[in-house]
């Protein structure tokens, strides 16, 4: 069985994430998905509309998702790998070379982003709409 993993904040989930999630599980038999928790967000200096919970909640909802666990750091990554027997670990092209480091476990590939839609968009855009 070909184990993908990948990991994000999944706020104000919107069609990228949907896409995202497609691909990778196309990639394998089983996609696990860690979602950032509150407090590691915090970390990141990102603050979520839905709370880890409701995160969590609406991504182990997609039909592309077997497993939903929560991230508290950057570090625990080569542990989830080797945890869950994950092959490839799978991200944004956002991250190109930034999680290289774990090639010597698995297969690691970067998927590009899909254009004209983030998170960060849609609170600029909502956040505009105020005025």
């Amino acid at each position: 069985m070909k184990v993908v993993i990948t990991y994000g904040t999944f706020d104000l989930f919107h069609i990228g994430h949907v896409r995202l999630l497609k691909r990778l599980r196309m990639l394998g038999d089983k996609l696990i998905v860690g979602v950032s928790s509150d407090e590691f967000n915090l970390k990141k200096g990102k603050k979520s509309i839905f709370s880890y919970e409701e995160r969590s909640e609406i991504v182990n909802s997609s039909k592309y998702v077997d497993l939903v666990f929560p991230e508290y750091t950057w570090e625990q990554k080569r542990e989830d790998i080797i945890y869950y027997n994950a092959n490839v670990f799978g991200i944004g092209s956002d991250w190109i070379g930034k999680f290289d480091d774990l090639k010597d476990i698995c297969e690691v590939i970067y998927l590009e982003r899909t254009e004209g839609i983030s998170s960060t968009y849609i609170k600029s855009v909502l956040s505009l709409s105020h005025i």
